[in-house]
């Protein structure tokens, strides 16, 4: 038998988005140490329900990340810090069968907290999904008790919209449209 290739699919390209301290971009095997020591941290899953993920489950997490890049054209990226390149977190866009919307989300380590960088990297993945992917609305959900991702929220523009049932915990759900967007950033 005689393999034939035939020509490439059109698999979108993950693209890189810079902002002024951050670099947004695919995920790599290098990021899988990183981020799996990251979810070792117990307030970094203490509103999500993940829990700790060993390197194993955070390389089918990637992979699963990848994927949703595939089948929907957007997802999340890994935060690098743009002068010294450490591993800072993710960010991007995100939405499972089912969910209300496409939602803009971050996680950033624990020891980077308070520093601005999870409104930097939500502002970016804001403008990705309203200037490039086309979308008219973005939500945001977390657990009604995490108050430092509903500033995070609030700090980018989101507004609340209502509460939700996530995954069978209360959760509550953030909100802005392009219109709005564009009203406070100029679009």
């Amino acid at each position: 038998m005689t393999l034939t290739l035939g020509p490439p699919s059109a698999t979108r390209q993950i693209p890189t988005v810079l902002t002024e301290r951050l670099v947004l971009r695919d995920w790599r095997a290098e990021d899988i140490g990183p981020y799996s020591r990251m979810t070792q941290d117990p307030d970094m899953s203490r509103y999500t329900g993940g829990g700790p993920m060993d390197e194993e489950a955070v390389w089918r997490h990637a992979a699963f990340q990848l994927g949703h890049w595939a089948l929907r054209g957007f997802g999340m990226w890994i935060i690098r810090d743009r002068l010294s390149g450490e591993f800072v977190g993710r960010a991007g866009l995100y939405e499972e069968m089912g969910w209300p919307g496409v939602e803009v989300a971050w996680t950033v380590r624990r020891d980077r907290w308070g520093q601005g960088l999870a409104p930097e990297a939500g502002m970016a993945a804001l403008e990705f999904a309203f200037v490039h992917v086309g979308v008219e609305r973005v939500i945001s959900i977390c657990h009604p008790d995490n108050i430092q991702s509903r500033r995070v929220m609030e700090k980018i523009g989101l507004i609340l919209d209502g509460g939700w049932s996530l995954h069978g915990r209360p959760s509550v759900v953030y909100a802005s449209t392009r219109q709005t967007w564009e009203a406070r950033t100029d679009g």
